[in-house]
């Protein structure tokens, strides 16, 4: 069985959660606290990142990227249906690019700092660098997600899935980071009603029902996070 490392409010995990689950793929699950830097944990990713995937004896997969390109490989290719990557080259580049947006551009702009601010900095010890919030990052965050809704509903408005004419992984990992900023009620909707239409048809999917299940101690989600139609 397929184990995964991750934290409910790391988006790659997130992303990773829900590919495993388009692909009912039966996984473990372990919650990682990557500040507290386990030996265990550091053994298998020197680094400290989430998340990590172990298949087996094989050595441990890295990234959201990496896992979910193995999982294409392994999973997408056998399965081509459901497959999450398109098959056509131009569409498949395209979708890889919005991947990119999402866990490079969208969670170093916005997601990074939301997190870091309002809940791991609630969950780890002044001596690890808890404590307050920066009240100015938490500013910058939330005025770059205006650019990043502008451009999703873009998307979202001109092609029937961010990537192309089928869902793919490019929908799923917007989707994630949507989704932790979603729990914390730090997406503006009503500012975008393509973007929240769109996410509405990927809230629906029953991959994403766990992640409307996640939970962070002292931290209840916004009321409307499990509202399937907001």
């Amino acid at each position: 069985m397929l184990v995964l490392y991750h934290h409910p409010m790391s988006a790659a995990s997130r992303l990773v959660r829900l590919v495993l689950a388009e692909y009912d793929e039966a996984s473990e699950f372990v919650e990682e606290l990557v500040w507290q830097r386990r030996e265990e944990f550091l053994s298998l990713n020197p680094a400290a990142t989430l998340p990590v995937m172990i298949d087996g004896e094989n050595p441990p997969l890295v990234g959201g990227t990496t896992i979910c390109e193995f999982l294409d490989e392994t999973r997408g290719v056998l399965n081509r249906e459901r497959r999450l990557l398109p098959e056509n080259p131009y569409v498949r580049a395209e979708a890889r690019r919005i991947i990119g947006w999402a866990l490079d551009k969208l969670e170093d702009e916005v997601t990074r700092y939301i997190v870091q601010e309002r809940v791991f900095k609630r969950q780890m010890p002044s001596a690890m660098g808890g404590g307050s919030p920066d009240s100015k990052a938490i500013r910058a965050a939330r005025s770059n997600i205006k650019f990043h809704l502008k451009y999703i509903g873009w998307l979202a408005s001109t092609r029937n899935w961010l990537a192309g004419d089928a869902i793919s992984y490019a929908d799923l990992a917007i989707a994630a980071e949507l989704s932790v900023l979603d729990y914390l009620g730090e997406v503006p909707w009503e500012d975008n009603k393509p973007v929240k239409e769109w996410y509405a048809r990927i809230k629906s999917r029953p991959s994403f029902r766990p992640l409307l299940g996640d939970k962070v101690r002292g931290l209840p989600p916004a009321s409307h996070y499990v509202d399937l139609d907001f």
